[in-house]
């Protein structure tokens, strides 16, 4: 029996996470490029690297399950959103909650809030790659981070204007 159809084999069961690790990212892209679509905002690209350095930070939260953001200097020009939740959250899940924000959003008057960056984020229209990572805390919480470039939310006159469009309304 080769290692990989032995699922008892330590190499089996790290291909399997992952493999699910890869579907979650996916899934999260999928939503994220969804919305994008609705705000005119072309689609993101998945980014290995920003994604091995999202799931590193999430295994750090997981470690201390403490959510808060990373330090600026160390994701270089990427903005970040987070999730926590305690049970395993779906990608779906994770991208629903974030959209959620945009029935807060105020259009006319277009800027940065606490309570709707993560959704400016996620349709932030500048934005070309996304890096996903989730980690499973002790306790059975989760923690997803996303990673974004270039970062969104920038409060620069004109940006928001330029960047978060209202949603398509469809004939």
């Amino acid at each position: 029996m080769s290692p990989l159809s032995d699922l008892s084999h330590p190499s089996a069961s790290v291909l399997c996470v992952l493999s699910a690790s890869k579907q979650f990212a996916q899934e999260v892209l999928q939503c994220h490029n969804e919305y994008r679509g609705k705000h005119q905002a072309p689609p993101l690209k998945l980014s290995h690297k920003l994604s091995r350095e999202a799931a590193r930070y999430a295994e750090s939260l997981a470690s201390t399950r403490i959510l808060k953001h990373s330090v600026e200097s160390s994701r270089g020009s990427c903005g970040e959103n987070l999730a926590w939740a305690s049970y395993d959250q779906s990608g779906k899940d994770v991208a629903d909650r974030w959209y959620e924000e945009v029935k807060q959003y105020n259009f006319s008057r277009p800027g940065f809030s606490s309570g709707t960056g993560h959704f400016t984020a996620m349709v932030w229209k500048s934005s070309k790659k996304l890096g996903v990572g989730k980690a499973t805390a002790s306790d059975g919480s989760s923690f997803v981070v996303a990673r974004y470039f270039p970062a969104g939310n920038i409060t620069n006159q004109g940006h928001f204007e330029n960047n978060i469009l209202p949603a398509k309304t469809t004939p």
